[in-house]
């Protein structure tokens, strides 16, 4: 029995990360301090001077817990962490989980590449970004590889050179085929550093240098390849206009400001890059009623940096940030070079900060309403699941799965996974049934729970055994609720399962009529009928059906998948090796039948004896 005031006593004088869990071991709100004994024996003192919100809390706290830290820097990475990762109910959170398209320059390779990404790693590449919009990443690297011929390959350079074909990039002028050795090293960097000066902003250069380019081409009667040019010039214009200058001092800044109503704040940031707007994303943050300003504003820098990669020189804000020094001094490790946090009082940083504030309301003005209507459909629709329930614990993340097969030929699962009301599909999951002949949806239901939740039990072990119990793997986080497409059957099996494996989870079915339509759930061996007028009925319904899409759209691609194979099959000199790398490059049979003898010799592991016979099967 955890005695809460004996525990109290116990708690050390230094800093550290305290963690509040309810009566069901679920963490409900983290916190750091400078002194734990002081910081966390405070909330189970008088409540006068405590906010509604904390009182609400600690009514709900049967334990805590606690870490030490070394300084109070450590405290604060911690706990920016530990709330991203656990999301507790009482904290404040930003609400907005974004990954921002990058530009990546290869810097580390011989021959580097310029490609699109989202995740910006400590790999010695040069980042450009974070862009806002990821259609126009994708047609500024169009444009750089149309300009300059870079490579896009994987190839090992210098290791490979020679050693294969030119691809189809060379062929159509898109490529100086670095592979066979026709542009030196030297020459070839040459290039990556104009195209790093293009993305760094200067864009006058590039500019005239294919304006002198596209006159040599018309004075040599060269009207096709002038044409080209004066369409790349335009191009480049148009996206210089797109980044708005803003200072002259060509540095990396993010202007800050918001504007709350309620119990919701809209914050709207402002993505400066070598002295131009390249961008502008707002993102809300709940439970805000009773916090200050300078909360707000710190809450927001504290969690909108712990996730974002990149952080700029200089960080401009609407309002005066609590532990300011300790934030920056945070935000200077993460960067490697000094981070500077400001409030100004005037000239051109408080303009652009006021015009933040300006867009923050307006937005807030204009999405309001909407996000409203968006949680109720989310969020607001758990609760009423939950209602309908009757369950005492918080709904939070949803596994749902679903068994598909046509006459027992190559039967698969699918599980769905959604959060807060919402899917969210880096964690669906696709299985291949291995240990059930025929078909029996019962049996390979209770396959495909039993191979899930075991990866998961082996995954926390593996985890714990590294000292990483905290850390999250493929599998290992667990459902608050699992939903089984079907009624008492599927509900029993799952029971089964879980059973077998000692662990509790609360199963729930959802029950289909006469007409394969939603009809309610099936909990605590009672079938529940929920309002077909309500969110929770349009949620689950969303749900199933999502679920088993899933599942039909990865049983329609294994089928497909072996169509082609067993057609391929059939081609004299086209073995296993050529077969999956044709797979590999053309996706589909229909695309393999159209292609000519050069697309399918540029294949990997193809050559031009094995192409043609390809391309004589099918005419």
């Amino acid at each position: 029995m955890f005695d809460i005031q004996e525990e109290l006593k116990k708690l050390p004088d230094k800093p550290g990360v305290y963690i509040m869990k309810n009566k069901n071991d679920e963490i409900i709100y983290i916190g750091k301090a400078i002194n734990l004994k002081n910081r966390v024996r405070q909330y189970f003192q008088s409540s006068r001077n405590m906010m509604t919100k904390i009182q609400k809390m600690v009514s709900h706290i049967s334990y805590f817990e606690y870490t030490v830290t070394d300084s109070e820097l450590e405290a604060l990475i911690l706990e920016s962490n530990l709330i991203k990762q656990h999301k507790p109910k009482y904290n404040t959170r930003l609400k907005d989980d974004k990954h921002y398209p990058y530009i990546k320059v290869t810097v580390n390779e011989a021959y580097p590449r310029v490609v699109f990404t989202r995740q910006m790693k400590k790999d010695k590449s040069k980042y450009f970004g974070p862009y806002t919009n990821g259609t126009a990443v994708k047609e500024t690297i169009d444009l750089i590889q149309k300009i300059w011929k870079i490579r896009t390959c994987n190839r090992n350079l210098p290791r490979d050179i020679g050693k294969q074909r030119p691809c189809l990039n060379y062929h159509i002028g898109q490529c100086s085929a670095p592979c066979q050795g026709y542009v030196s090293e030297g020459s070839y960097n040459k290039m990556i550093d104009e195209i790093m000066s293009f993305l760094g902003g200067k864009f006058d250069k590039v500019t005239k240098d294919l304006e002198e380019k596209m006159q040599e081409a018309a004075h040599n009667l060269e009207f096709e390849k002038a044409a080209e040019l004066r369409d790349q010039i335009n191009s480049v214009k148009s996206i210089s206009e797109k980044q708005k200058a803003i200072n002259a001092s060509m540095e990396d800044q993010d202007i800050i400001a918001f504007a709350r109503a309620f119990d919701e704040a809209l914050v709207q940031v402002f993505f400066i890059r070598s002295g131009k707007l390249i961008g502008k994303e707002h993102f809300r943050l709940d439970k805000v009623e009773e916090l200050s300003r300078e909360a707000v504003m710190t809450t927001f820098i504290k969690q909108f940096y712990s996730g974002t990669p990149f952080i700029p020189k200089e960080i401009v804000v609407q309002e005066d940030i609590e532990e300011n020094e300790l934030i920056a001094q945070w935000l200077s490790e993460k960067r490697g070079q000094k981070v500077y946090i400001k409030k100004p009082v005037k000239g051109e940083k408080s303009k652009l900060v006021e015009l933040a504030a300006k867009n923050a309301m307006l937005t807030l003005e204009q999405f309001g309403e909407r996000i409203r209507r968006e949680e109720k459909r989310t969020q607001g629709a758990v609760k009423e699941i939950e209602k309908y329930l009757g369950v005492d614990f918080e709904i939070k993340r949803i596994e749902a799965y679903d068994i598909s097969n046509i006459g027992g030929f190559q039967s698969v699962g699918s599980m769905i996974v959604y959060e807060e009301g919402k899917p969210k599909r880096s964690d669906y999951r696709k299985f291949k049934i291995k240990w059930v002949k025929g078909p029996n949806d019962y049996a390979s239901m209770e396959e495909v729970l039993t191979r899930r939740l075991t990866h998961a039990i082996r995954e926390a072990k593996e985890l714990e055994e590294k000292g990483l119990e905290k850390e999250y793997g493929k599998f290992t986080k667990l459902p608050d609720i699992i939903f089984m497409d079907g009624g008492k059957g599927q509900v029993g099996i799952a029971q089964k399962v879980l059973n077998h494996l000692n662990m509790n989870i609360p199963v729930c079915g959802m029950v289909k009529d006469d007409m394969h339509r939603t009809r309610g759930l099936y909990y605590n061996n009672e079938e529940i009928v929920i309002d077909k007028h309500s969110e929770a009925f349009k949620l689950l319904t969303r749900i199933q059906d999502e679920v088993h899409r899933f599942a039909i759209e990865y049983h329609r691609k294994i089928r497909s998948k072996n169509q082609v194979q067993s057609i391929l099959d059939e081609i004299s000199g086209i073995g296993e090796v050529r077969r999956k790398s044709l797979i590999k490059h053309f996706k589909s049979v229909e695309k393999i039948k159209k292609a000519t003898v050069e697309e399918l010799e540029s294949v990997d592991n193809m050559n031009k004896k094995s192409a043609e016979a390809v391309y004589h099967f099918f005419h």
